[in-house]
């Protein structure tokens, strides 16, 4: 049997309110989310959607993480495009190895059982 541990997280944001002090330029937000530049730019990895219950409800990775997590909020092909308002947070790995990517991702998928991705699904 082979041991597969998912790497921590890397970065964590949430949806929340902005505060801001008179003068202060507002942030444009994405679905709530104003913290996207803490997620890395050229990074790869995978990365997990999770509603205010803090239930799974995607899994995916990408070579540029940041890039590919805001095209599930703007793209109109997305597997998420529905539940897009569910989204409270995201959390991210970083995972150099594309090989190491695909397994991380199709692990967490399977384990914590993500509600909406329909690839890779071997638990039904």
């Amino acid at each position: 049997m082979i041991k597969i541990e998912l790497p921590k997280p890397t970065v964590t944001i949430t949806q929340r309110e902005q505060e801001r002090k008179e003068g202060e330029l507002e942030i444009p937000s994405i679905y709530g989310f104003i913290d996207f530049h803490q997620i890395p730019r050229d990074k790869g990895g995978i990365f997990m959607f999770y509603n205010k219950n803090d239930e799974l409800l995607f899994v995916g990775k990408a070579r540029k993480i940041r890039q590919r997590i805001k095209k599930h909020f703007e793209d109109n092909v997305s597997p998420i495009i529905k539940h897009r308002d569910e989204v409270y947070k995201i959390s991210v790995c970083v995972v150099d190895e594309a090989m190491d990517r695909e397994i991380y991702e199709t692990y967490a998928i399977n384990t914590l059982k993500a509600k909406y991705n329909i690839d890779k699904v071997f638990y039904k």
